[in-house]
């Protein structure tokens, strides 16, 4: 089955369009990218398949079903997004406890404490970290806990923003092992938006190259490893990722 089905997907802000056509599937259990320059239009497809975008034509169909344009609890439980920023997706007042427990109490899901500290174990966080707040955390931890407040649903499908673009070097590792497990032990798609080719290497099965609100080519990550890519847009990057490499 696929997870995640796009067809002919234009979304504009205001009077601008921003995407023209995109179009690509995602199959169940699939670790999938988007990857292009700063302005290609690859976070605001997310966006519009998370329902934060939502002036769109097109269509979105998650495990078959059809996304609609407005908040839609029951995708919630299907889909999630975890975002580039760790400082500032978690609100600085909340303990990692009440981050968690919020989407269970406002789905009416009441073994809270069971799950957020079945959730914190699946991220590598000691159960001491629950009652603390973002400021008292490291990034990495963040980033985690952010993971987790994702996953705490029980989702299939991820979308995830540059998750780890805004860590350290010495974190990202950490934190691109933690994301291939969880998509191991739980049955896990990701669809990805980087900028960084040895993390699409590294995590990905497939990815869509997109230049100025467009996907010029849809390839195997092997094709990637190998060089192949056909697209001379698509072979661009790749030199520039060798010429200025990231961790």
């Amino acid at each position: 089955m696929s997870a995640l089905t796009i067809e002919n997907l234009d979304i504009s802000y205001g009077d601008s369009k921003v995407t023209h056509g995109i179009g690509f599937t995602v199959a169940e259990g699939e670790s999938f990218a988007l990857v292009g320059e700063s302005g290609s239009g690859k976070t605001t497809v997310l966006k519009a398949i998370a329902g934060m975008a939502r002036s769109w034509s097109g269509s979105i169909a998650v495990f078959g079903r059809p996304r609609s344009h407005g908040i839609d609890r029951e995708f919630a439980r299907q889909c999630q997004m975890v975002f580039q920023d760790p400082y500032g997706s978690l609100h600085p007042r909340k303990t990692v406890d009440a981050t968690l427990s919020e989407p269970l109490t406002i789905h009416g899901i009441s073994d809270n404490g069971e799950r957020v500290d079945e959730v914190m174990r699946s991220v590598g966080l000691d159960r001491r970290f629950r009652f603390r707040f973002p400021h008292q955390l490291s990034g990495g931890q963040r980033q985690r806990v952010a993971i987790a407040r994702a996953l705490i649903l029980k989702p299939k499908l991820l979308l995830l923003d540059e998750p780890t673009s805004a860590l350290d070097v010495s974190v990202q590792a950490e934190i691109l092992n933690l994301l291939k497990r969880l998509r191991r032990e739980q049955g896990l798609t990701y669809l990805m938006v980087t900028h960084n080719l040895p993390v699409v290497s590294f995590l990905c099965d497939r990815l869509a190259v997109m230049r100025h609100g467009r996907v010029v080519e849809i390839a195997d990550v092997d094709q990637l490893k190998q060089g192949l890519l056909e697209d001379p847009y698509s072979r661009e990057l790749v030199e520039l990722g060798a010429a200025h490499p990231k961790t």
